[in-house]
C-alpha cells in the first residue's frame, strides 16, 4: 500500500517555522514531491497516536536533527488536489533547543539550513508560501494549553488547545 492510499483522502500535515535566536528560518531543501528542488519550512505528516504538535517536533528533528520546543500555532494552509483529496497543513513556531549542527535527512533532502528571512526572498527556489509568510511578518503565535479533559467519555489519551 502507497502512502497516498494509507492517508486516504483526508490529508493532516504539520510544518515548523524555526526561528534561530538572531532570528534565521530553518528550511529544506526536498528531494522529492510539489516542492523538489524548493526550499520549504521542515514538513511532514501525522502519524497515528500523535498530536499535531508532537508530529512537528518528531518531523524537524527527522529532517534536520534540531530538537524544539513548540511556541505555538501560526495557522493552517488547507486545499484540495485533484477536487477529491482535503490536503491540511498545520504551520507551527517552534524554538530550536541547539542551533548546532544541522544533520539533514539524505534520502529526503538536498539540503537544510538557517537563512535570514530576507535572503529568502530573494531566493528564487523559495516556495510560495515561504515568501507568503515572510512577507506577512509573522511574529505571534497561538499558544497551545494541555490543562483540560472535555470528559472520560471520550477517552482522550491526549488533549491541547491553540486558541
Amino acid at each position: 500500500m502507497s502512502n497516498k492510499e494509507k492517508r486516504g483522502k483526508v490529508w493532516l500535515a504539520v510544518a515548523g517555522l524555526v526561528k534561530s535566536s538572531e532570528g534565521h528560518w530553518l528550511v529544506v531543501k526536498k528531494r522529492y514531491g510539489g516542492l523538489k528542488g524548493k526550499w520549504s519550512l521542515p514538513a511532514g505528516f501525522v502519524d497515528e497516536g500523535e498530536t499535531a504538535d508532537e508530529a512537528v517536533v518528531r518531523e524537524v528533528k527527522e529532517e534536520t536533527g534540531i530538537d524544539c520546543v513548540v511556541n505555538g500555532l501560526v495557522g493552517l494552509r488547507t486545499g484540495v488536489i485533484s477536487d477529491e483529496i482535503s490536503d491540511n497543513l498545520l504551520v507551527f513556531l517552534l524554538e530550536p533547543l541547539d542551533e548546532g549542527k544541522i544533520q539533514h535527512q539524505e534520502n529526503e533532502l538536498y539540503e537544510a539550513r538557517f537563512v535570514a528571512p530576507k535572503d529568502l526572498l530573494l531566493e528564487k527556489d523559495a516556495s510560495i508560501m515561504l515568501h507568503y509568510l515572510i512577507n506577512q511578518n509573522i511574529t505571534t503565535s497561538r499558544p497551545g494549553y494541555d490543562g483540560l479533559n472535555p470528559g472520560e467519555q471520550f477517552k482522550y489519551s491526549a488533549y491541547k488547545l491553540f486558541f
